[in-house]
């Protein structure tokens, strides 16, 4: 892809980001909608992260801090936008759209339904958190110590692949009546 010169694709990739948007429904951070975009198409990190900016700049997209991340939604002005513009897409790429992006957004809710990070305070003092994110809202976070890298790591790691099974552990244990 050329950037500089074909003014073709670069509108074609921005009305896409649109698009996929407007499938989305909601706001969506970065990771997700370049995921999302991957899916799709084969699009540089740095061309994306030019297109969103200039989708930005021309109120096409609306930007903004929760949870400490940064979430993107479409405008009114970008829907308007899209629906004058979204057949510059090429069709193979609608369609691949289209038929994949069910299948692309339960796999993006689930993966981002989940999250677990750790932040380290020093050597031997981590701080990790745990949350469950439904519809950008986080409906339970949990934040604990960690004694080392490798501890966090293994918190981190439990969380995202047993948080369905931890979850209602922990809530059971809070609700549990003595």
């Amino acid at each position: 892809m050329k950037l500089s010169s074909d003014s073709e694709t670069l509108a074609e990739n921005k009305v896409l980001i649109l698009y996929i948007l407007n499938k989305v429904g909601k706001s969506i951070s970065n990771d997700s909608l370049l995921n999302l975009v991957l899916a799709v198409t084969d699009m540089n990190y740095f061309y994306f992260q030019q297109f969103l900016l200039d989708l930005i700049e021309n109120k096409y997209i609306v930007s903004y801090d929760k949870d400490n991340s940064t979430l993107y939604e479409i405008t009114d002005f970008g829907r308007e936008t899209l629906s004058l513009t979204q057949d510059i897409i090429p069709g193979i790429i609608k369609l691949r759209v289209d038929s994949n992006f069910k299948d692309e957004l339960v796999s993006f809710e689930d993966k981002h339904s989940v999250v677990a990070e750790y932040i380290p305070r020093s050597e031997d003092n981590y701080t990790v958190t745990c949350k469950i994110i439904d519809n950008n809202d986080t409906i339970f976070e949990v934040k604990t110590f960690a004694g080392s890298r490798e501890k966090a790591k293994n918190i981190v790691d439990n969380w995202n692949n047993n948080a369905d099974r931890i979850y209602p552990e922990i809530l059971s244990a809070l609700t549990k009546e003595k």
